[in-house]
């Protein structure tokens, strides 16, 4: 006869009859609903309150399974009396998803002991407490697997029955607190009320490139030197020795599938494309084939893999754009029209966000009947791209795609690919930009762009590295992106964009610029817009790279000193620290790695037009320094040295000249 399933009331008196209570795991995201994140190499610490009724001493373990592992491995957990909290820990040595909970019982030998201990300290008769040791003893002998261990244990208890007897001998009682019995019973006492926390938990584990890269994205189409002509992979390998030299990591690629004619847009988004405009390539699809094709003018598919091998060989690594939409020329249209929005005159819905028009762009109805086969098809194209060697993706306006199609698709390709990343276009509302980073999103577009104040550069960046988002969501900092070019960039000029390149390279491990950022480029379509005239989404640029106002310098120069200082490569380690005038932003970023210390004090003037100065406050006991001893910072952008004294210290900024300070405490200095 098949069990009965258990009901609530059930479960409920089940849990009542227990002793021990585990509440409180952490970290455990949504109850348990979703993974925490990290990156291999990572410890991983798991916290608990555990407690019960009466005095008896508890023990405790976190249990956990690494990917693919069918056998739990275990670690013991200690208490900590500060915090009235359990602790253990195990390290994350493998990519995928680890499962882990918190196992713990009655400690009975450590609680018999104790007792026996306050006794025997006290005078008191022990000779009872010493035959209920040496009946703990003889439990865990009869448990015990090997032979030679039954016997050991057996003696034990032979030796505690024997001081019962004779508690005068020289041996005396105290043998109930030998080290090395207490050693044995740990190893060896089965406790008879062990307890599991009421769920398992999960914690994803991604490669390093998760957490720290530079991002670079590249139009290859604007590769070509000769105005007017289209570039091709040929082009854009040849841009890869440049874009490896400023020390970038990734390099993101728009589309870079066949782009529809129909109602291609011409320059600046205008309707009616000239037979020479190239069109946006986020209107994916054209006969020449859709999202697994490649746009005929960049070349062949041999060109491409040519480009990726390139680039693996200058340590760079090819993120291509995900963006689930097709042009009215995309193979799709007539093979499934189905998957698309009808309207109520018959004709297909194409994409709006009003007042914009997109008539060249039709999106996907991921609720269509033939959904299986759409969502199928859709993973597929990840499936066919990361084939060619591409392990990233940066994924186009996922906030507009069913929460359920991501959870499937990301869940499905790591499965497979469990070294896979995925980046979140998603400006977006900060619940819904949450939740998607929740699903499984590796990394996130942010609100960086629009946070140029002191109070909100604090206020965010604390949101994200401080509160309960820093177990999942990876924030990825681009300065300015084809879509978005901030006001703040417009009328500051370059100061304007060396502050916020110093800013989003040392207050996240994870930043991006857009081609063109290094060129000052900062004409918007019209006043007020966020816009670029001229937009490269519409139109082949060709650039001087060459040119004076060059950030090279400055890019170059900030992506060594973030592969060289571990801070900088780490999300949580961030504090703001008092800057007495709020134009200038102070914070620490700080490191241990493999016991080494790198602590970071940095400083950058928010007026991209005015030279600022201040004190700033620096945290002397949390760098083990004396506040009546001087001590040298360098800073690593120019390599100067200041002598400082005391926690408040002088700073002037021109940005004119520099628009920050890294700075390295010298150790040893005087």
């Amino acid at each position: 006869m098949a069990a009965r399933p258990t009901s609530k009331r059930q479960t409920s008196a089940r849990r009542a009859r227990t002793h021990l209570a585990i509440e409180c795991v952490t970290p455990s995201l949504d109850d348990g609903r979703f993974s925490v994140k990290r990156v291999l190499g990572d410890s991983f610490e798991v916290g608990a309150d555990i407690f019960k009724d009466g005095y008896d001493d508890l023990a405790a373990r976190v249990r956990y399974r690494p990917p693919g592992a069918g056998e739990w491995r275990t670690t013991p957990m200690v208490f900590d009396y500060d915090s009235d909290r359990w602790i253990g820990g195990f390290p994350l040595d493998a990519i995928g998803e680890w499962t882990y909970t918190v196992d713990a019982w009655t400690d009975h030998f450590v609680s018999w002991r104790s007792t026996f201990q306050k006794k025997l300290d006290a005078a008191q008769d022990v000779s009872l407490e010493l035959l209920e040791g040496a009946q703990l003893v003889d439990t865990a002998a009869h448990r015990a697997r090997f032979g030679d261990t039954r016997r050991t244990l057996a003696a034990w208890a032979a030796r505690l029955r024997g001081a019962a007897r004779m508690p005068n001998e020289a041996e005396g009682p105290r043998v109930g607190l030998d080290l090395t019995l207490l050693a044995l019973m740990e190893q060896h006492f089965a406790p008879d009320d062990v307890t599991s926390y009421d769920r398992e938990l999960t914690v994803w584990v991604d490669r390093e490139r998760a957490r720290y890269a530079a991002w670079y994205e590249m139009f290859p189409r604007s590769q070509s030197a000769v105005p007017g002509r289209h570039g091709t992979f040929a082009d854009a390998e040849r841009s890869l020795a440049r874009i490896a030299e400023l020390g970038f990591d990734v390099v993101y690629l728009p589309p870079i599938h066949p782009v529809g004619t129909t109602e291609r847009k011409g320059p600046n988004n205008t309707l009616g494309a000239g037979p020479d405009d190239p069109g946006s390539p986020w209107a994916i699809g054209s006969p020449a084939g859709g999202h697994s094709a490649i746009e005929p003018r960049l070349g062949t598919s041999e060109d491409f893999d040519r480009f990726v091998a390139t680039a693996h060989r200058l340590g760079l690594e090819i993120a291509l754009d995900y963006a689930l939409q097709c042009s009215p020329d995309h193979p799709w249209l007539r093979q499934h029209p189905d998957w698309f929005f009808l309207r109520p005159d018959g004709s297909l819905k194409y994409a709006e966000n009003p007042p914009k028009k997109y008539e060249d762009i039709y999106p996907l109805n991921f609720w269509c009947e033939d959904r299986d086969a759409l969502w199928t098809a859709c993973r597929d194209i990840l499936l066919f791209w990361i084939a060619r060697g591409v392990r990233t993706f940066r994924v186009d306006n996922p906030h507009t795609k069913p929460f359920a199609f991501w959870e499937w698709v990301i869940g499905d390709v790591h499965q497979r690919h469990p070294d896979a990343i995925f980046l979140s276009e998603a400006f977006t509302r900060p619940k819904r930009m949450k939740h998607l980073a929740k699903l499984g999103f590796t990394q996130s577009y942010t609100y960086f762009t629009w946070r140029n104040t002191a109070t909100e550069l604090r206020d965010y960046l604390e949101e994200l590295t401080q509160r309960p988002a820093r177990e999942y969501l990876r924030p990825n900092f681009f300065v300015n992106t084809p879509d978005i070019l901030h006001e703040y960039l417009q009328r500051g000029g370059r100061p304007a964009f060396r502050v916020r390149l110093l800013l989003a390279a040392t207050l996240s491990p994870l930043y991006g610029i857009y081609s063109g950022f290094e060129l000052v480029e900062n004409v918007p379509l019209r006043p007020g817009s966020e816009e670029y005239l001229d937009s490269e989404k519409y139109e082949i640029k060709v650039r001087d790279w060459s040119a004076p106002q060059s950030l090279d310098r400055d890019i170059g120069r900030i992506n060594r000193i973030r592969r060289e200082n571990r801070a900088l490569q780490l999300a949580a380690n961030l504090t703001f620290l008092r800057s007495e005038n709020d134009q200038i932003l102070f914070y620490h970023k700080s490191s241990a790695d493999l016991g080494a210390p790198n602590d970071l004090l940095i400083a950058v003037n928010l007026d991209p037009v005015r030279a600022q100065d201040t004190l700033v406050h620096v945290p002397l006991d949390q760098l083990g320094l004396r506040p009546d001893t001087p001590f040298v910072v360098e800073d690593l952008l120019t390599g100067s040295r200041y002598t400082w004294r005391g926690a408040r210290n002088y700073v002037r900024l021109d940005p004119r000249q520099e628009p920050g300070h890294v700075l390295r405490v010298v150790v040893g200095s005087s």
